[in-house]
């Protein structure tokens, strides 16, 4: 990461519309209206985009708050207190253990997650006497499975990109525009989304799993995901990852490290990745005891 925005917010991009430049626009009168702001800041391409439009109309009235968790990749945490370092905005990272009521994995996870981190961020930004509390949901977010969104609205967080109606890709376009080094980078979700509903979360499979990613990552599969059933490790590439899996030195390394991981079986899902919006509440499965799996899938 070592492109950092501009500090003249100038959008550089010969692909750029004047529709993108309109709601560039509008965000930033948005924006200005605030005064001051605090943003959940997790590194990805909306967040990141959203931290450098807030430091392009407010200067340094913006704290960004990077929350460090079990279930955050090491990787993430470090791109973003990189990419903070390099553009001087205030940045604070929060770190916070597993929520009590989310360890076993339930169906409405992500609300109670939501609502927990966010009380704590408002909570963090009251004493420091911000008002608003802003975060990186987009206009395409509306049409997904969400469920942490309610809890958003329950606590009167602000989503600007959503607002104003920007859409992901053309986030990426204005973030290419800005040359931010985010513009490309895949969606991520984290890494409770591996796991099924209903299981046990430990520090152990959290930590498995995100290794295993990593090794996928290294080896050209980017953005894939390692959905983790026992002693099982199911495959999620993304489309065009699947003739990439042909080079056999791929895919001994694949299985060589992932059974050096705990796995014994490790398969490829034919379908390709896929979220977790797609099915509401979740993929089904089978369990060992004939019992029917929920799947918790990639939602927020």
């Amino acid at each position: 990461m070592n492109n950092p925005a501009r500090s003249s917010g100038e959008i550089k991009s010969k692909n750029m519309t004047n529709k993108h430049k309109e709601k560039y626009k509008a965000l930033l009168h948005l924006l200005k209206s605030f005064n001051k702001v605090a943003i959940a800041f997790s590194g990805g391409v909306d967040s990141t985009f959203l931290v450098a439009a807030a430091r392009e109309a407010l200067g340094e009235n913006v704290v960004a708050y990077t929350v460090n968790s079990p279930y955050i990749p090491d990787w993430e945490i470090t791109e973003a207190i990189e990419w903070a370092k390099q553009t001087g905005v205030e940045h604070e990272i929060i770190k916070t253990k597993i929520p009590d009521n989310i360890i076993n994995n339930p169906l409405n996870r992500c609300y109670l997650c939501k609502k927990q981190i966010f009380t704590l961020l408002k909570s963090k930004a009251k004493k420091r006497n911000i008002k608003y509390l802003l975060e990186g949901t987009n206009k395409d977010d509306e049409g997904d499975y969400r469920p942490g969104m309610k809890a958003l609205e329950e606590l009167e967080v602000i989503s600007p990109l959503r607002e104003v109606g920007l859409t992901k890709a053309e986030i990426r376009q204005l973030s290419k525009g800005l040359g931010l080094p985010t513009w490309d980078k895949p969606a991520y979700a984290c890494l409770l989304t591996r796991i099924p509903y209903d299981i046990t979360i430990t520090p152990e499979e959290l930590i498995r799993i995100e290794k295993g990613e990593g090794y996928l990552f290294q080896l050209g599969f980017e953005g894939a995901r390692l959905r983790s059933h026992g002693n099982l490790a199911r495959i999620e590439l993304q489309q065009e990852q699947f003739e990439l899996m042909n080079d056999k030195n791929k895919k001994e390394t694949i299985v060589k490290k992932l059974k050096a991981a705990g796995y014994q079986f490790i398969c490829i899902d034919l379908e390709g990745y896929r979220m977790g919006g797609r099915w509401g509440n979740g993929v089904m499965g089978e369990r060992k005891n004939g019992e029917m799996e929920k799947w918790s899938g990639d939602t927020h």
